[in-house]
């Protein structure tokens, strides 16, 4: 490299960073990518992320750290990321929730579009209302008719408050007319074993986390939440050809890094994710898992968080939710 290219690199990284190494001058990554995951280890996204981690770790030439931090709803891992160094290596791996808890939360310590830089939306996957075998149901005009004749006393589990969880029961709820209890619990794993156990009675959980126990017996699948059948389990119906007409609700997985990271960065993550999703064996396993692989643009992803955060709020706002 010339003197001449050196002086001028060194310029922009001046200009573009504060206290930051300019990565975009570097042999980006430089050390361990850390990937935090707002939820406890055995959910969706932490399971999604662990599946890309070694491709994604190959590609980048640097060891992928799956981080978990749980807690208030994804919120307390997400405000970790995006008061870290905007170096591309601490990264969020998270899903629909980042964009619901944006009108949710009413003190959010981050702004949920302007303190990070969407890289690529990873997949996305259908919600699926499943309940406890023990209930006297069959599918979801049963479980509207019990839930209308015992009205407060149906409980269902969420992974915490302003997750799409929470969110789409409530327009069950709304859409259905009927006045299922919501029971907040840190993460999917305890959603699900609270549900398994009998505490509570229905959730709506994604089809990569529900499949397993639907598979074992231990769940019971009455309808996916899309508007069309899930490929991952085509025999449950749709919510909305059960008689709940236009219910739609569908999670999405996705990568993002803290804002003021080098575009440079951004486009080497997206690279290399988009590369990864794009093996057949890795979209091969996510379909297996429920999940359809994207791998977007990064404005493409920033354009689907920003809807999302327009369509939920408004429910939100509608039903005076209030996360704390």
């Amino acid at each position: 490299m010339t003197s001449t290219v050196v002086a001028v690199v060194a310029s922009v990284c001046s200009v573009l960073t504060v206290g930051v190494a300019c990565a975009s001058a570097q042999s980006y990554p430089t050390k361990p990518i850390r990937t935090v995951v707002p939820f406890p280890a055995g959910g969706g996204i932490d399971t999604v992320i662990r599946l890309l981690a070694p491709n994604l770790a190959e590609r980048l030439g640097q060891t992928i750290v799956v981080d978990n931090r749980s807690g208030a709803g994804g919120t307390v891992g997400s405000e970790i990321v995006a008061k870290s160094a905007p170096d591309g290596h601490t990264l969020l791996a998270t899903f629909s929730s980042h964009a619901t808890n944006a009108t949710l939360y009413r003190n959010l310590k981050f702004d949920t579009v302007k303190d990070f830089a969407p890289i690529t939306l990873i997949g996305t996957v259908p919600n699926i209302l499943v309940i406890n075998p023990s209930m006297a149901v069959r599918n979801v005009r049963e479980l509207i008719a019990l839930a209308k004749q015992r009205p407060g006393e149906i409980l269902y589990a969420s992974v915490g408050n302003g997750t799409p969880a929470h969110l789409t029961a409530e327009l069950f709820n709304a859409m259905a007319g009927v006045d299922m209890r919501h029971v907040a619990y840190r993460g999917s794993a305890n959603s699900i074993v609270s549900l398994i156990a009998g505490e509570t009675q229905v959730t709506f959980t994604t089809v990569l986390v529900a499949d397993p126990h639907v598979k074992a017996g231990k769940l019971r699948a009455l309808a996916v939440a899309s508007l069309k059948r899930s490929t991952a389990m085509p025999g449950i119906p749709t919510i909305d050809e059960s008689g709940v007409k236009g219910f739609e609700s569908t999670a999405w997985y996705g990568l993002l890094a803290p804002a003021g990271v080098p575009r440079s960065v951004v486009e080497r993550l997206n690279s290399a994710a988009v590369s990864v999703l794009g093996l057949p064996q890795i979209r091969d396993r996510l379909a297996q898992l429920g999940t359809e692989a994207v791998g977007s643009t990064p404005e493409a992803f920033d354009r689907l968080i920003r809807r999302d955060i327009s369509k939920w709020g408004k429910l939100v706002s509608a039903l005076g939710l209030v996360a704390d």
